[in-house]
């Protein structure tokens, strides 16, 4: 009796061990799909052939696994981790996700991470920062910003604005001027962020600002860049008035534009598209900024990169943020709709990316 009672709690004390066995791999399991890495998808793309309007070399950066201290991750209170994150950066950031892994737009939403687009990023490497710059959204403001973090002047109001856009007296490195595993270690650890607005009202303001207005004194646009797209593309070759818009989105929605944009070398930044420039598929940011919602975008994008307590985004002037539909519509009035939807057939990339809704007057 005692030996049957002894075989007994034998085989109870056996059954307890592999419960706790079995019950350790599923708690294992459990939380190796709890703190998966949620940033891992932009992260591991594979980049495909070069989309960028220059030629450029690609970067080949080789694995290290032992990093210097000063490039290991800050502590801030931006982890990069969603859940930290207001519900409409959440969602930006997820909708980037779904539309690169849409393989109807992989052409529109993919380019490699080349020189091209290196030479876009400025690195803050004090504050661990990089910055995607993408003209004719605010981005002055922006790279006055970094300017005073990197220390080349104590405040935004004492820089003189010609230093600005001067790469070599304004301090902002660019992201190129690294080597590749220096490259790579900073993409892995900083904070990373660009801004956006409406892809075809941007295309205005770089219309306005380069060849109607032009208040830096930029004398290429209209003596260069203007008549190479006024020969190729104006219909009344007997026309002596200066660059139309007409002109110019026929230029942008050619397919084959990209035969003037080699001409034209880095000036045609201000109108690439957004996938060109920042290779938002390839490189996982951690903000994106909508100029339409800068007042709020602005502060937040401080704080998420820990530096609200040390510099403020300059004062935004009233209204100059809001989508201007009547001024849109105004301007694309006179374009035929073969016209518009070629540009759009470019552009289409950028406004799924983003969230930007198909504009109306191609509806109708």
């Amino acid at each position: 009796w005692l030996t049957s009672d002894n075989m007994h709690h034998q085989w109870l004390l056996l059954a307890a061990c592999f419960w706790v066995i079995f019950m350790f791999m599923v708690a294992s399991k459990f939380i190796t799909l709890t703190f998966k890495d949620p940033d891992g998808y932009g992260a591991k793309q594979e980049p495909l052939i070069l989309t960028a309007v220059t030629k450029v070399e690609e970067v080949h950066v080789p694995e290290e696994k032992h990093w210097p201290e000063e490039f290991q991750p800050t502590g801030k209170a931006f982890s990069g981790n969603l859940i930290h994150q207001p519900l409409v950066h959440m969602e930006r950031l997820e909708l980037l996700r779904n539309v690169c892994k849409d393989t109807a737009l992989r052409d529109l939403s993919h380019t490699t991470v080349s020189k091209f687009v290196l030479d876009r990023i400025f690195v803050c490497d004090k504050h661990k920062i990089l910055f995607c710059q993408t003209p004719k959204v605010g981005n002055t403001q922006w790279k006055k910003v970094l300017i005073v973090l990197n220390g080349a002047f104590s405040s935004i109001e004492e820089i003189p604005e010609n230093i600005v856009h001067d790469h070599e007296k304004n301090g902002l490195p660019r992201l190129s001027s690294f080597s590749d595993s220096e490259i790579k270690k900073r993409l892995n650890l900083y904070f990373k962020f660009f801004i956006v607005r409406d892809p075809f009202e941007r295309l205005i303001s770089a219309f306005k600002d380069k060849f109607v207005h032009n208040p830096r004194f930029e004398p290429w646009y209209r003596h260069e860049i203007a008549p190479g797209i006024i020969r190729k593309y104006r219909k009344n070759r007997t026309e002596t008035k200066g660059l139309q818009f007409e002109d110019f989105v026929r230029y942008l929605g050619d397919p084959n534009h990209r035969w003037l944009d080699v001409q034209f070398g880095d000036h045609i930044i201000h109108w690439v598209t957004y996938v060109e420039l920042c290779a938002p598929c390839e490189i996982t940011y951690s903000v994106i900024g909508h100029h339409e919602t800068l007042e709020d975008d602005a502060p937040y994008i401080l704080k998420a990169a820990g530096i609200d307590h040390l510099v403020s985004y300059p004062t935004i002037p009233p209204g100059i943020t809001v989508y201007n539909r009547t001024k849109v519509e105004r301007y694309f009035s006179g374009i035929s709709k073969r016209d518009i939807r070629r540009l759009y057939a470019r552009f289409e990339g950028d406004f799924k990316l983003f969230g930007y809704r198909e504009p109306d007057f191609l509806l109708n």
